[in-house]
């Protein structure tokens, strides 16, 4: 419920949300009735937000929208609900220019889905998520790890993290983000390298 306004809180006690990741120019993909831009104060640096929904168009395929037209992509719980949510990540990445950032949530199979698929908290959920295992207990899930090797070269990730500070272990089962302060999920970021510093082999490669 609302959770890209559950996570304004944690983020604005990240710097590089303000000065880095919501700069510029920005697409909100799923934004419903929670777009990011409800709190563009907080980012001085956001100068438009685009919010993307169904009455736009597909968010797996982003058709009509040019390569490379936006600083930064913003999704909120959305991939998990698509067909195809490495041709959807792919997509997302066209978009963006490079330097610019994606900034994702997705929700974590074990703190979301506990151990059930398909879900009985979203019917609509097509694929579970977690950061990486060897074995997991979901016929549907996807190592986010594995995923993002997916975007090749260009892809420089940034952060990577299981939102589990506010999930009470102690609670019976069920889904914690219909409470105040549950995120169950994953925050994951990737910059998108410029070419010359994918030939350069990294951002400081030329300094050494």
């Amino acid at each position: 419920m609302n959770e890209a306004s559950k996570a304004i809180a944690r983020r604005i006690h990240d710097v590089r949300f303000a000065t880095r990741y919501f700069v510029g120019d920005g697409i909100d993909i799923g934004a419903g009735n929670d777009p990011v831009s409800l709190y563009a104060e907080l980012f001085p640096g956001m100068r438009s937000l685009r919010a993307w929904d169904l009455p736009d168009g597909d968010a797996q395929l982003l058709a009509g929208v040019a390569d490379e037209s936006f600083d930064f992509v913003h999704s909120s719980h959305c991939l998990e609900h698509l067909r195809d949510p490495r041709e959807a990540l792919r997509h997302w990445f066209r978009v963006l220019k490079p330097g610019g950032h994606l900034i994702c949530m997705v929700p974590d199979e074990d703190l979301y889905e506990q151990g059930r698929f398909p879900s009985t908290f979203n019917d609509d959920h097509k694929w579970t998520f977690t950061l990486w295992k060897a074995r997991s207990w979901s016929a549907r899930t996807i190592n986010l790890f594995d995923l993002l090797q997916t975007l090749g070269a260009a892809a420089q990730p940034i952060k990577a993290e299981l939102l589990d500070a506010s999930f009470r272990f102690r609670l019976p089962r069920q889904d914690q983000t219909r409470t105040a302060i549950g995120e169950s999920a994953i925050e994951f970021i990737v910059r998108k390298r410029p070419a010359d510093e994918i030939a350069a082999g990294g951002r400081f490669a030329a300094a050494r």
